[in-house]
């Protein structure tokens, strides 16, 4: 039964189709079997255990239990009752009574775990050698680093032994792995994955990450995961909404030419800008940001204070045991001796400083792409050079959590030298269901297999309409689309795209005069009307009235019918507010206006009641 597809779909299709349970669990000891490698799992389920998980599924229900009968494997610094934890340090292993709080919610929805995997000890380092265990062959070139620390979680995930996995990131540690192994990695919003019952790396940073072979499966498993939990100190609610169509036009911060570091990677730059023009193929508009000061940011956190932290999350064993650790991950976390509570201090004013300069750039898009990784590095390379080799693989992962930003690693295609080529989607706390709308897309338009499978992806499924959940939906019709000057008033009260439709046919558009932002008007008519192109965004009641209490006249909000019949709330115009205004219904909508106003510039009297700030030579 090893040609079972283990992403979640397929395998539910096949559960679906009379496929076992314990067909499954033979292929995953098949596919182990197969891999060779000693160095993915740290301990193993043994197939009896695996089977007495499956007594607690009952009959197949993926509705019930949306992960019902999918194997996945745990990153050996998070607990799973009765097995093991090591951090990849055999002197500092003991067996836990109860499951880290995501295991346990994960298991609750029906996922069956295969084992712990390995990783950079102490979850210390992003190349996936610092490990007195046998290192993980990277799954799609043995000659390449696996990527770490979370190595055996991406290599058990791209080979597809299981459907997901588990992994941590502080620094990188479940973005870098996943670029390395061609498959996808998610870095929620900090806080969003609960990090109780797991071995801490810096608390103040550290989240669970999750590999997975598709965009949809990731994601699918953050949802059932994420939860406020009481047990962590450092969980906070974040919403996760059903992964739905992504804002037809997105603002893409990439970092400014001038800035781009490859450490002399000609095929890694050569990937990146191609990367650039499938952003732009998917309507996405590039935006250069300098990144100095995200370098800067990413410079600290191997300095003073979270270099102390990471001390303080393992003193006690340290002191004790220090013969018995890895000798990098030993000269790494035992620097921190020679630092001071000032030094500490230091650090965390210098990285308050930064947020404070950044936060104004980050808002300005609508979210990052950056490198997964600036090179990709052979085994041999960062043997030699432990330290410089895993800092550069940082080069664009640091800065991360320590700016409160959530991401994710998605294949682009393939270096012009064959190997994986990745980018990683950056955004403010609290935007992962944008993240990942626009990496489905992407990872879906790079034609790739999933992983090291051979497996072809699966047909991309129509995106989800999230349920209301208490939000309000609102029209919008000009300035706020996606793409638009004031569509960042939108986002910072943290409103959710829904979808693109049309108005009824009973509507007007003029372009306002005297508008200090070009605006649109859009009125309701007896006769005449058209359909009208618009958007419709969510918003939670309380970010609705505040929105609604700064919209300046002559524009308000009324209810709007819509293509299908059904009403909504959004923005309509005064009459007295169509003095002097340019009717442009003609276009289908202000998009259509903005781009196209050309055709209409040689026509003497709407060239005198043009609105300003609208070019009338606009491609």
């Amino acid at each position: 039964m090893s040609e079972i597809r283990f992403d979640i779909g397929s395998l539910h299709a096949a559960y679906a189709n009379g496929v076992a349970v314990a067909d499954m669990i033979d292929a995953v000891h098949e596919r182990i079997a197969a891999a060779e490698d000693p160095g993915i799992f740290i301990h193993l389920a043994a197939k009896a255990d695996m089977l007495a998980q499956t007594q607690k599924l009952g009959p197949f229900d993926p509705v019930g239990k949306p992960l019902w009968g999918v194997p996945f494997a745990v990153k050996d610094n998070i607990d799973v009752a009765g097995m093991p934890t090591t951090a990849a340090c055999a002197e500092y292993a003991y067996v836990p009574d109860r499951d880290a709080t995501v295991v346990a919610r994960l298991k609750a929805a029906g996922a069956l775990v295969v084992g712990k995997t390995n990783l950079d000890q102490f979850a210390t380092g992003l190349v996936g050698v610092r490990t007195p265990y046998p290192i993980p062959r990277n799954a799609v070139d043995a000659s390449l680093v696996p990527g770490g620390s979370s190595s055996g979680s991406a290599v058990a995930t791209a080979r597809g032994i299981v459907s997901f996995a588990l992994g941590t990131d502080t620094a990188g540690s479940g973005r870098i792995p996943a670029g390395l192994n061609n498959i996808v990695g998610l870095k929620p919003t900090v806080g969003a994955l609960s990090a109780a019952g797991v071995v801490p790396a810096c608390r103040t940073l550290d989240c669970i990450s999750v590999f997975a072979l598709t965009v949809d499966d990731a994601y699918a498993v953050f949802g059932v995961a994420a939860a406020k939990d009481p047990a962590d100190g450092y969980s906070r609610a974040v919403k996760v909404p059903a992964l739905a169509a992504r804002p037809p036009v997105l603002c893409v911060g990439v970092p400014a030419k001038a800035d781009l570091q490859f450490f002399g990677d000609a095929s890694m730059q050569a990937g990146f800008e191609a990367a650039h023009g499938l952003l732009e193929k998917l309507g996405c508009r590039l935006m250069e940001i300098p990144f100095s000061d995200f370098y800067a940011t990413a410079n600290l956190l191997y300095e003073g204070a979270w270099v102390a932290e990471r001390y303080a999350a393992i003193r006690d064993f340290m002191d004790a045991n220090e013969a018995a650790m890895h000798p990098v991950t030993r000269k790494i976390i035992g620097g921190a001796r020679g630092l001071s509570a000032a030094d500490a201090f230091k650090g965390l004013y210098a990285l308050q400083a930064y947020k404070a300069k950044l936060a104004p750039v980050i808002a300005s898009v609508d979210l990052f792409c950056v490198p997964t990784a600036p090179t990709h590095y052979v085994l041999d390379a960062v043997l030699a050079d432990p330290i410089v080799t895993n800092s550069r693989l940082g080069t664009y992962t640091n800065f991360v959590n320590l700016l409160d930003m959530c991401g994710i690693a998605v294949p682009t295609g393939k270096r012009d030298d064959g190997l994986p080529m990745s980018v990683t989607l950056l955004a403010m706390a609290g935007k992962d269901w944008l993240t990942a709308a626009l990496a489905r897309d992407i990872h879906a338009a790079s034609g790739l297999v999933l992983g090291a499978t051979g497996w072809p992806q699966p047909s991309l499924q129509p995106a989800a309409v999230a349920p209301r959940d208490g939000l309000i939906d609102l029209v919008v019709v000009g300035a706020h689309l996606s793409g638009m000057p004031l569509n960042s008033q939108l986002s910072q009260l943290g409103a959710q795209f829904l979808r693109a439709t049309r108005t009824a046919a009973a509507y007007k558009l003029y372009a306002l005069a005297g508008q200090s932002v070009p605006k649109p008007g859009l009125i309701r008519v007896a006769d005449g009307g058209t359909r009208i192109e618009v958007e419709i965004w969510r918003l939670e009641p309380e970010a609705f009235g505040r929105f609604v209490a700064a919209i300046p006249p002559p524009l308000g909000i009324g209810t709007i019918e819509l293509d299908d019949g059904t009403p909504a709330k959004g923005f309509l115009v005064e009459t007295a507010g169509l003095d002097g205004a340019l009717d442009i219904s003609s276009f289908g909508g202000w998009r259509g206006f903005v781009a196209r106003g050309k055709d209409v510039a040689d026509q003497s009297d709407q060239r005198r009641n043009w609105p300003a700030g609208v070019p009338i030579t606009a491609a």
